[in-house]
């Protein structure tokens, strides 16, 4: 059985020749990174084409010139411990990280981390904005770190229901802190390096609260809004596990009774379109930087959300809304415009390919394949499912036609992908499909290790009270 998941694959040298250690190749020929991670974003992006309604021109510009990646998933379905795996190159399961309260920092020392790979290979690594989460940011990995990313329009505006946060604001763009964080990453690609770089943009929108300008509403009117394609019964056929995370009683309840689901959609939608504007600016700056054709651009979100699909709002479930999120990838001199690669891949793929494609030895420890063949032909065979880990030993396994999940306390989803989009059928308890199930189980990792926010094995681990009260309040989740 498998803690780490590692895949032979095709090399293919058609990028700055052959992988390379740090010390075979000058850092002064590699390639640059421009690291871009937004917040929150799910797959409501125009190129996917999940949500028509979705308004994204700048981030599908962006797809079309490289590698649009059609199934690509979090290693967790909450902001800290994506982030962290991501960061890391360690799984949820092999580092305890599972919540939003965990201090990753305790269990991920500073020289296992990405920016400090690059820093050790001769990089300058930058940054501003989220890329770690929250309070547990650990910037001494960078070398330089926006210190004060301003803005503060977003927490005037009140409105929206419960802890589902929304509201149009009367203020321009700049007096937003994702304005000031892509202003920063403007800045760092304007600049003249001495070194290749590591830029690292992390917007916030559209994390709630999806308080924006008020133009970006009216891209979406009220009146024009649609639900997501959803089913009343649909947590019939789900286990207990499941139903947990789903948690209809709370935000979908309180959604309903108020009559405004259209009107929350209206807004993630105005967060999404004010986001897609933001990294407009970041893609223009770079088309302007004498370093654009030596320059990777590599964007993801952390996550996805739900917005009433299952009666589930935000992240925290393993269902396809909460794990699939957009990844794109852009490699002067290897990728082709408007390459679109249907193979499934999780996001600790990230760490490992950077390294790979910028001639720098993949530290030992990072649980996660190189995708440098995807990138140089997007039908290369690949084996490898996506994994996504919510809370200590909760796991889901997605392959190119399959969805399997296995909860803590042994119950089971199974969903056909492509006849069963939305996932509204759990085949889980078809005696046809025991193969199937076997097939995807063998995936499943042997050890998780406790959560070490609580250091126990608690198989609904929780974060602590009173923060997720307050934070569920703000609407920050």
């Amino acid at each position: 059985m498998r803690s780490s998941i590692i895949t032979c694959c095709l090399i293919v040298s058609t990028f700055i020749g052959s992988p390379t250690t740090a010390d075979d190749k000058p850092s002064a020929k590699r390639p640059n990174v421009l690291f871009i991670a937004v917040d929150d974003l799910n797959h409501w992006v125009g190129y996917l084409g999940r949500n028509p309604q979705t308004k994204t021109p700048n981030i599908d510009k962006l797809a079309a010139r490289g590698v649009q990646f059609t199934r690509s998933y979090c290693a967790a379905p909450v902001c800290n411990p994506s982030r962290a795996a991501l960061m890391s190159g360690l799984r949820p399961w092999t580092s305890g990280v599972y919540e939003n309260n965990d201090d990753w920092r305790k269990v991920i020392s500073e020289d296992l981390t990405l920016p400090t790979t690059f820093r050790r290979a001769g990089y300058y690594a930058c940054g501003a904005g989220k890329i770690y989460h929250g309070g547990f940011d650990r910037k001494s990995d960078f070398d330089d770190y926006l210190k004060r990313e301003g803005g503060g329009a977003e927490s005037k505006g009140d409105g929206g229901v419960g802890g589902i946060r929304f509201a149009p604001l009367d203020c321009d763009d700049s007096d937003m802190a994702d304005y000031n964080i892509v202003s920063y990453g403007i800045e760092q690609l304007q600049k003249k390096h001495d070194k290749p770089f590591f830029v690292a943009v992390g917007l916030h929108k559209p994390h709630m609260p999806w308080n924006v300008p008020k133009k970006y509403y009216d891209l979406h009117p009220l009146d024009k809004i649609e639900l997501p394609p959803y089913r009343e019964d649909d947590l019939a056929d789900i286990p207990t596990g499941g139903q947990r995370m789903a948690r209809p009683e709370g935000d979908h309840a309180a959604v309903l009774k108020s009559g405004r689901w259209k009107d929350a959609i209206q807004g993630y939608l105005a967060a999404i379109s004010f986001c897609d504007a933001q990294i407009g600016r970041l893609l223009d700056a770079l088309d302007k930087s004498p370093q654009r054709d030596n320059t990777i651009v590599v964007f993801w979100g952390d996550h996805g959300w739900h917005l009433g699909e299952k009666s589930h709002w935000r992240k925290f479930a393993l269902w396809e809304e909460a794990t699939r999120a957009p990844l794109i990838w852009v490699v002067p001199g290897m990728t082709k415009p408007n390459s679109v690669c249907d193979r499934t891949v999780d996001f600790m793929s990230i760490y490992p390919t950077l390294c790979d494609l910028c001639g720098i030895s993949t530290p030992k420890h990072v649980q996660g394949s190189s995708i440098r063949s995807l990138l140089a032909d997007p039908k290369a065979p690949w084996g490898t499912p996506a994994m996504t880990t919510y809370r200590f030993n909760n796991h889901t396994v997605r392959t190119e036609a399959w969805r399997y999940t296995r909860y803590a306390d042994g119950g089971e989803e199974l969903y056909d992908e492509a006849k069963d989009p939305y996932e509204w059928t759990n085949l889980a308890g078809n005696p046809k499909l025991a193969a199937t199930k076997s097939e995807l189980a063998r995936w499943l990792p042997t050890e998780n290790k406790p959560d070490v926010g609580r250091g126990d094995e608690a198989t609904d681990a929780k974060p602590a009270k009173k923060k997720k009260r307050a934070e569920t309040k703000a609407g920050t989740l």
